[in-house]
């Protein structure tokens, strides 16, 4: 029986244990799965499946893991480009509250649709995404063919949500989704960082995972200097001993941005199998305070800890490019730390396997080898930027771009192939994404054109915005700064 599909005399990166490449290599699919990955053999041309593809000029690997997300506003790409920080953060949290609330599900969907689209035609095969309102982006996922892990984010000091309700969202999510899509869509347990979250957010975050033992814990952490002031007005000494306390520093955790951390803090990370979510170009563009801490990304991997790469909230840098965060990761950890802080295949492996082995499914993405899932991507590389081409992991994170992606596939199927979309309606997409952002601009007086984005002085979600949750956030972190100081 032919094989679904055949993909000959391309080169293949495979980011298996050696790193094996092929210059020239033969990728044999079928029911989902990777059957045979060899070199070419002269009769390879003559051999038939349901699709075949000529990897002349082309470059096969394994597709990418974007380890740490946020998809719901995708929609409003570009409008806060221009905004300085303290503005867009206050819009931010008074439309997260909003969102929180089932406001906007218009703008979410739509987002959640043209983000999907977008991560095809970029080559992301899986996405780890945390999100108010995390069924749209599952089933946006799911119906395109594409894999993610997806879950409710939850705390009791950003937003006034009520905890229990919170809770119920979160279990119900859970046991409605996790699972579902054959299998491509799975659920995780989102605390949603630890400079929000109370201690007792923590112990009942502990106790869900408890559950639900198979699912990945994924949060924010160490992001700000804040981290570790509300760790200790949690009556812990830190913010990693707040976890540990609670029974959440282990191999399921998934900690996006670890920029404040220390080298105990590495070696804490290491001992319990936590891995680590780099995303480098939402803090080059929204760096806090002008002076950069940037996660310690070469003493994590020399010390051990896995650290895949993740785009974070793309709609902030406007950009879905994660080929693009490998160049941006290098390019600040040499800024950071003095040059050459990471081999090209580093990053390679930092784009694929490293970030499906911290979402705990290395075993069976992530790598082009027989007997995982086929999920892969084919780069187109007869531009002449590719010539010559020397040193093709250098090729792919200094020189490749999501353009360059020319078939992605995940358990086996197609879902572009030759840069034409299967699975989604391109146009019907972009036009209900044109009509939500219109309908959301005149709900709000926000202006946005192609000449830029200029949101109203008073946004009606500021001025409806609840202030217990976070008021209670600033008063703790201000009471805890107090009792340092003295």
């Amino acid at each position: 029986m032919e094989p679904d599909i055949l993909i000959r005399d391309a080169i293949v990166l495979t980011v298996n244990e050696r790193n094996q490449l092929y210059q020239s290599g033969t990728v044999v699919i079928n029911d989902g799965m990777i059957q045979e990955v060899r070199s070419s053999e002269q009769e390879d041309g003559d051999k038939t499946a349901k699709t075949v593809i000529d990897g002349s000029d082309r470059l096969v690997m394994p597709g990418l893991v974007n380890a740490h997300a946020h998809l719901e506003l995708t929609a409003l790409t570009g409008a806060f480009s221009d905004m300085d920080l303290s503005e867009m953060f206050a819009e931010m949290t008074a439309l997260c509250e909003q969102l929180g609330r089932g406001q906007y599900e218009y703008l979410v969907e739509a987002g959640c649709d043209l983000a999907a689209l977008n991560f095809i035609r970029s080559g992301i095969t899986t996405t780890n995404s945390m999100d108010a309102l995390p069924s749209r982006g599952a089933e946006a996922f799911g119906e395109a063919g594409l894999r993610g892990f997806f879950g409710p984010w939850i705390s009791d000091l950003f937003w006034d949500i009520p905890e229990d309700e919170q809770f119920e969202r979160a279990r119900s999510f859970i046991e409605e989704y996790h699972g579902s899509y054959d299998g491509r869509v799975q659920a995780t347990v989102c605390p949603h960082d630890d400079w929000s979250c109370s201690r007792e957010i923590w112990k009942r975050t502990a106790d869900l995972a408890e559950e639900y033992p198979d699912l990945p814990i994924h949060t924010h952490l160490l992001e700000l200097d804040a981290s570790n002031t509300m760790a200790r007005a949690n009556d812990a000494e830190d913010s990693l001993g707040l976890l540990e306390e609670v029974g959440l520093l282990n191999d399921r955790l998934v900690a996006a941005h670890f920029r404040v951390a220390s080298e105990d803090d590495i070696e804490r990370m290491v001992a319990n199998d936590a891995s680590v979510a780099h995303c480098p170009s939402i803090f080059s563009y929204w760096e806090p305070d002008g002076e950069a801490e940037w996660t310690p990304v070469p003493s994590l991997r020399e010390a051990g800890t896995t650290v895949g790469l993740g785009l974070d909230d793309h709609y902030w840098h406007d950009s879905s490019d994660l080929l693009g965060e490998a160049r941006q990761a290098r390019l600040a950890a040499n800024l950071s730390f003095g040059t050459n802080q990471f081999h090209s295949m580093d990053l390679v492996r930092m784009l694929t396997i490293e970030g499906a082995r911290a979402l705990g499914v290395g075993d069976e993405l992530g790598s082009i080898e027989p007997g995982k899932r086929a999920d892969l991507i084919v780069l187109d590389l007869s531009d002449p930027k590719f010539v010559p081409k020397t040193n093709i992991p250098a090729l792919v994170v200094n020189t490749a771009t999501a353009g360059d992606v020319e078939s992605t596939i995940v358990d086996g199927e197609l879902l572009m192939y030759d840069n034409e979309i299967q699975t989604v309606d391109t146009e019907r997409i972009c036009e209900r994404v044109e009509t939500a952002v219109k309908r959301f601009g005149n709900e709000l007086d926000w202006e946005m054109g192609i000449g830029g984005s200029d949101p109203p002085t008073h946004l009606r979600t500021v001025r409806d915005l609840p202030k217990r949750g976070p008021a209670h956030l600033v008063a703790r972190l201000g009471l805890q700064h107090v009792k340092d100081w003295l």
